[in-house]
């Protein structure tokens, strides 16, 4: 990337401890042993800014980090990947444990951060009214940025998840979102969620379609699809971000959407062939940024 544009991503970033069981567990009193477990960094808008940094964008990443052991644990290491990290002090950090078993997944929110000071909202909306381009993540952070943002003429983006197309909390971030990305979970029909999402103004709707690869629909209807990467499924943990990391990144160097889509999908495959949300995370050391 000639001129690496500034991008802001504001959300959330954890420090999580995955479990691998054989099953997930039943609701009664039992014993289980697990097949693996580690300690990592977790959170959607972590994961973005790790891809992002990999792929030579400047990237800021706002989040909400507390002053103990998980926060120094979680500044160490994205600091060590590369990532500069605005912390926004916290009573505590976020951290999940995650159960993975065939697929499935039970997150478990042992500690979740507290609520930003105004002073640290508007600093956030001032980095997000300066940056290129900006991603604000589902997060009581960025609804409070997104309720403080004036006017804006920074693109802003947004992940949606699993978004079913009636939940009052994603209403907000949807209405401001020069495009939208989500996942199938919660439909059954994602063409028509995705015009759905574009009637309240994004340009551009994307949604990920796990191993049958992912649609895009653009606000004059032109439909896009992308199969998705072969990979070798280490964990699927942080794919979704990785996705759009690539997407984002491509359409910086302003590339059409189909080449982004494959982008998008080639960047999703790193995150799966890892136990981490980027292969870096467990080499040590920065990220060396991708050409192209």
């Amino acid at each position: 990337m000639p001129s690496s544009p500034r991008v802001v991503v504001c959300g959330p970033a954890s420090w999580n401890h995955l479990i691998v069981l054989d099953h997930l567990p039943e609701p009664v009193p039992h014993m289980q042993f697990a097949q693996r477990s580690w300690h990592t960094i977790g959170g959607t808008s972590a994961g973005k800014a790790l891809h992002l940094v990999g792929l030579g964008v400047d990237v800021r990443l706002w989040a909400a980090v507390g002053d103990d052991e998980d926060g120094a644990r979680l500044r160490e290491r994205l600091a060590g990947a590369g990532v500069v990290v605005e912390a926004i002090a916290s009573e505590q950090t976020e951290r999940h444990v995650n159960l993975m078993a065939g697929g499935g997944r039970v997150s478990l929110y042992v500690s979740t951060p507290s609520t930003p000071s105004a002073d640290a909202v508007e600093a956030a909306v001032s980095a997000v009214a300066a940056a290129d381009l900006a991603v604000i993540d589902l997060s009581e952070l960025g609804r409070l940025v997104l309720e403080a943002m004036p006017s804006s003429r920074t693109p802003l983006w947004m992940d949606l998840h699993d978004y079913d197309g009636s939940s009052s909390f994603h209403e907000p971030f949807l209405r401001a979102a020069a495009g939208v990305f989500m996942n199938d979970d919660g439909t059954e029909d994602p063409w028509g969620l995705m015009a759905s999402c574009l009637d309240r103004g994004p340009g551009l709707a994307v949604c990920t379609l796990g191993a049958k690869g992912a649609i895009a629909l653009e606000a004059d209807g032109t439909r896009h699809e992308v199969a998705a990467t072969p990979a070798t499924v280490v964990d699927t943990n942080g794919a979704g971000d990785a996705f759009m990391a690539g997407f984002l990144a491509a359409r910086l160097r302003e590339e059409p959407i189909a080449v982004a889509l494959r982008a998008a999908a080639e960047q999703a495959r790193s995150a799966i062939e890892t136990e981490h949300l980027h292969p870096v995370l467990g080499r040590g050391g920065p990220i060396r940024a991708q050409n192209g």
